[in-house]
């Protein structure tokens, strides 16, 4: 569920990423703390650029642990695997289709039009690649367990993180 961004979490996110990114319509996703741990975004900028990234992870443990992740060649691991595993690829098929249906809605909650330019691109590769664990991380921690097969593998695989509310 995305929550409004209070003053202090918009000073936190500054903090966090040393600026505030921009689109943002709330926080979908805290620590069990309350932090903010990832925004969601909305689909066309203020200046009309498609934004195709709904979920930015902000914390930086999160950020530097994806980026650990990133860097062991995990995903070309894990692209392969789609690519071999139907369960898997249909899983994260319905990862990028859950993904597509978020961003209309927020797109929607914030009065805005379908943005056609995006209107079948989601992020981190979906559905056929794993191209960016921070963006599926931050999928994993909006949407929840079981929605992201590649968000939720990430996810257990990070250390030092702040549990997840």
């Amino acid at each position: 569920m995305i929550t409004p961004c209070t003053t202090a979490d918009t000073a936190t996110i500054r903090e966090q990423l040393g600026r505030m990114p921009r689109g943002v319509v709330g926080v979908a996703a805290r620590s069990a703390a309350g932090e903010p741990l990832v925004v969601a975004t909305a689909p066309r900028l203020e200046d009309g650029t498609p934004f195709p990234t709904t979920y930015y992870l902000t914390h930086p443990d999160y950020v530097a642990e994806c980026s650990r992740l990133e860097a062991s060649g995990v995903m070309a691991e894990w692209t392969a695997e789609v690519a071999a595993d139907e369960d898997l690829a249909a899983a994260y098929r319905a990862a990028h289709r859950a993904y597509l249906a978020a961003r209309s809605r927020i797109g929607k909650d914030a009065g805005l039009a379908e943005v056609e330019e995006i209107s079948d691109f989601s992020a981190g590769g979906m559905p056929t690649r794993v191209k960016c664990l921070h963006a599926l991380v931050g999928h994993a921690l909006a949407a929840g367990r079981g929605v992201n097969p590649i968000g939720d593998r990430a996810l257990d695989l990070l250390e030092g993180v702040p549990k997840p509310a």
